[in-house]
């Protein structure tokens, strides 16, 4: 069988409107998905309780745990690891802390300035120093990520030719399986195995509108949002990481 996967959902724990039992109660009503991660902001124990949840509840999709942490970079997801990363790293480190646990590193987004994202001079630097991203994002619904995706797109099948993974960028249970990796096989292992082997391929639907999550829920995302990395960092360590990008070394950003 053809499985779907989103890799990229948010919780209220994080910068999005709901909890993960509500996601999955949608994801499962919907009968969207095969595999789901969760991935919170620099926070894995948000994915790991939800595990925990998804475990006691018999749901009839797969999950896996995951992490959206913030490198100086840019953003990168982080799927089946057990332990946190550090964040406010250089992409580099990031890369070899995930890889080290046996994780896989998604890119998010690229290539977009409407969120932190890694950019060309980053891809190209990580490749220069013989390092490699398991996926980039090259679908989603994300209103703010899709206008991007046509330009990643062609910058990977040019230059780097990683996996192409679908994900929704979800911020509330209605929006998460709207965009989807689709893979041979409906597990977590099989999931997996696809991405590693490049047997991946991207697809997005439409991001619900409106009138499907409500107008206060739709102006709530963008002030949760703005507010989620300094929650979860500091706005200290947040404000000078910004800096740390161009200026700082990591170890500075890291004493914050």
């Amino acid at each position: 069988m053809i499985g779907r996967a989103d890799l990229h959902v948010h919780t209220n724990e994080g910068d999005g409107l709901d909890g993960f039992d509500a996601i999955f109660a949608s994801v499962e009503e919907r009968d969207c998905l095969e595999v789901l991660a969760i991935t919170e902001h620099d926070d894995l124990e948000t994915a790991l309780r939800a595990r925990e949840a998804w475990g006691r509840q018999r749901r009839t999709f797969d999950f896996v745990p995951g992490v959206e942490i913030t490198t100086l970079e840019g953003h990168l997801i982080a799927l089946f690891i057990e332990k946190p990363v550090n964040s406010l790293r250089r992409v580099e480190e990031t890369l070899d802390a995930v890889h080290a646990q046996g994780g896989l590193c998604i890119v998010p987004h690229p290539l977009s300035w409407l969120t932190r994202s890694i950019g060309p001079g980053t891809l190209r630097r990580v490749a220069a120093a013989g390092l490699r991203f398991d996926g980039m994002e090259l679908a989603t619904s994300s209103p703010a990520s899709r206008r991007f995706s046509a330009r990643a797109r062609r910058l990977n099948d040019a230059c780097y030719h990683l996996p192409a993974i679908g994900a929704s960028d979800a911020h509330f249970a209605e929006a998460a399986g709207t965009a989807w990796t689709e893979f041979e096989g409906s597990s977590a292992d099989d999931l997996r195995r696809a991405i590693e082997h490049g047997e991946v391929r991207a697809v997005a639907d439409r991001y619900p509108g409106v009138g499907a999550i409500g107008l206060r829920r739709t102006l709530a995302l963008p002030i949760v949002g703005l507010g989620v990395t300094p929650r979860k960092l500091g706005w200290r360590r947040t404000v000078w990481s910004f800096l740390g990008r161009y200026r700082l070394p990591a170890r500075a950003v890291g004493r914050l």
